[in-house]
């Protein structure tokens, strides 16, 4: 199959590349480079696929391309491009959201109807909920977002549903809960405890750390999506994937501190605007349509992240 990945350079983009290429699928990776993080970074997440013969790397933005051009004779579309972030999404910045996130993914669903792309995989989030009082969440939960992020998130997923019903094309989303492991993104919270305490320095943390996150490891993220997108029936369904590990920030930490051999300094702020209190995915769903179970626990994968930062910032290479 020819198998298309928006966001190809990012964080879960990057290891989905790396899943469909050595099951031996031709892959036409589609990025734009945005400056939400260093390009350096991005380009190093691709270091691992550029040797495959069937990668071909496309630099171009969603919003502006030939999209027609670039999606003739792609079967499958991994939809995961985006502007990320739920603090960075207030304010004059929503433009930057809107165009990505909303209208990005309009393009994206209506150049798929146009060329016969036979089913799309749209990366969502967590975020979408909200807060609320009933765990494990259900798909079945009327989303309520509490960051205009999450807003954008929800108005890709009803687009999707839009184009399945109105023309037929086979689209699903994906509701990711806090994905970690090798390769996540700067900003993000185990990241950057990690970097804090490689590089001597003092980490944020927003919040009492009483706050609960249910936290997937990337690789389960990334078979959760693959299966998704080889499935044959889907109709604008929407799935959560989690990893089964809901648990306190501050318990996350306590268990950094002993992979790491010592304290973190933490300087503990007040909690941000469109920050959730607690997630917990109920994944049953996800499970009965397409034999998802996450298989890596916490523990594990917080060492798989440790020994990434290891490489990347003991050796000079992360700045």
């Amino acid at each position: 199959m020819r198998i298309l990945i928006t966001g190809v350079a990012g964080f879960i983009g990057s290891h989905l590349a790396e899943r469909v290429l050595a099951d031996g699928h031709d892959v036409v990776g589609v990025d734009c480079f945005t400056d939400y993080y260093a390009r350096e970074t991005k380009e190093l997440n691709l270091n691992s696929v550029r040797h495959f013969p069937g990668f071909k790397l496309i630099e171009a933005n969603i919003v502006d391309a030939d999209l027609d051009n670039i999606f003739k004779g792609i079967d499958i579309i991994y939809h995961l491009a985006a502007q990320a972030g739920v603090r960075s999404s207030w304010g004059a910045n929503f433009r930057i959201y809107s165009d990505y996130n909303i209208l990005g993914t309009q393009r994206v669903l209506e150049s798929s109807r146009r060329t016969g792309v036979k089913r799309l995989v749209y990366a969502s989030s967590s975020s979408v909920y909200g807060d609320v009082d009933d765990f494990p969440m259900h798909e079945s939960v009327f989303p309520r977002p509490v960051s205009p992020y999450g807003v954008s998130k929800l108005a890709g997923e009803n687009l999707c549903v839009l184009y399945a019903k109105n023309y037929n094309l086979s689209t699903v989303s994906l509701r990711y809960f806090t994905v970690y492991g090798p390769r996540q993104r700067p900003d993000m919270a185990f990241h950057k405890f990690i970097r804090s305490f490689l590089c001597n320095q003092t980490s944020v943390l927003y919040g009492s750390g009483d706050q609960t996150r249910d936290f997937t490891f990337v690789s389960d993220a990334v078979d959760a999506t693959y299966m998704a997108g080889l499935k044959q029936d889907f109709s604008g369904d929407i799935f959560n994937i989690g990893g089964g590990s809901r648990i306190s920030v501050n318990s996350v930490l306590n268990i950094l501190e002993g992979i790491l051999g010592g304290p973190l300094d933490i300087r503990r702020c007040e909690t941000q605007k469109g920050d959730v209190r607690h997630t917990a995915a109920d994944t049953s769903a996800a499970k009965a349509a397409f034999g998802y179970i996450p298989k890596v626990s916490l523990e594990k994968g917080l060492e798989k992240e440790v020994d990434w930062l290891k490489s990347v910032y003991c050796c000079g290479i992360g700045g």
